[in-house]
């Protein structure tokens, strides 16, 4: 049973389905997440990023069970739960795609799809019924994959990473946070996964990415949310800022080599289009 099956659905109402307040988190004496804000709605790509070291793996550990928060409230559909395990969290509706996949790359598609969640008929696998929802959902996702037969070890790295994706929906989740989805990957493969998170907003899912690349960041999120040393330092609508504007909140420094150079670009342009200036 998800968190969705228990609670009044908020789509619509505006709420969101994803609520952190003053989250903490504490290991020993380093204060690794410090009153941390963060909302997520339905059918909203919410790109959380920051430096190495700003609380992003932690905070993401938080949602997924591993390092329960210390501090703060987390509320989804406007009830508030403390998430204590990965499995936990499975059935509040939360499901992560870390970056390692956790793939068995000498299983097929449908084998990795299903693993932990397969299904039965007489007391033995159900390889049909599998199959054929394999090959619904991908179809739903527009995935590339030639075969759902085909071992995972031969499958691109973007086509891995849909299988990785679509393995996260089986649970019917509600949010789906994605860490680094992109890493590694060529312009077609990232390009692919890029395509497979409009999927996921079109299926009005809250999604929560984690990334380092901006531009990808800006080609699919709705808002950006930057974390630096632990705590808040920006939430940005994606359509209405510019990328000098989030890395100087991901550095912590409006003043770089970035921002002299525009702001020097623009004066020039003002000067050239200022008719008192040919006076």
């Amino acid at each position: 049973m998800t968190m969705a099956d228990t609670v009044p659905q908020a789509a619509g109402t505006g709420e969101p389905i994803l609520k952190l307040t003053g989250v903490g988190k504490r290991f020993g004496a380093v204060q690794a997440l410090n009153g941390i804000d963060l909302e997520v709605h339905a059918g909203e790509v919410v790109a959380l990023v920051g430096d190495n070291g700003a609380g992003k793996s932690t905070l993401v550990k938080v949602l997924a069970g591993v390092h329960p928060q210390d501090e703060g409230t987390v509320e989804l559909f406007g009830r508030s739960v403390h998430i204590t395990s990965p499995a936990e969290a499975g059935r509040y509706g939360i499901a992560t795609v870390f970056q390692d996949l956790a793939l068995c790359d000498n299983l097929d598609v449908v084998a990795n799809l299903w693993l932990g969640h397969e299904l039965t008929s007489g007391g033995f696998l159900d390889e049909i019924g599998m199959e054929q929802q394999s090959w619904t959902l991908l179809r739903e996702l527009a995935a590339k994959i030639p075969s759902v037969r085909t071992p995972v070890a031969s499958l691109s790295g973007g086509q891995r990473q849909t299988v990785a994706i679509a393995r996260s929906l089986i649970g019917d989740p509600t949010i789906v946070i994605l860490d680094e989805p992109t890493a590694a990957l060529g312009v077609a493969q990232t390009a692919e996964v890029l395509n497979l998170i409009e999927r996921l907003r079109e299926r009005g899912l809250g999604v929560i990415l984690i990334s380092h690349n901006i531009a990808d960041v800006q080609a699919v999120a709705d808002r950006v949310v930057v974390l630096r040393l632990g705590r808040n330092n920006g939430d940005f609508v994606v359509a209405d800022t510019s990328s000098e504007t989030i890395i100087a909140a991901i550095t912590g420094a409006s003043d770089n080599v970035v921002t002299r150079r525009n702001a020097t670009r623009a004066a020039r342009a003002d000067q050239h289009t200022d008719p008192m200036s040919e006076a």
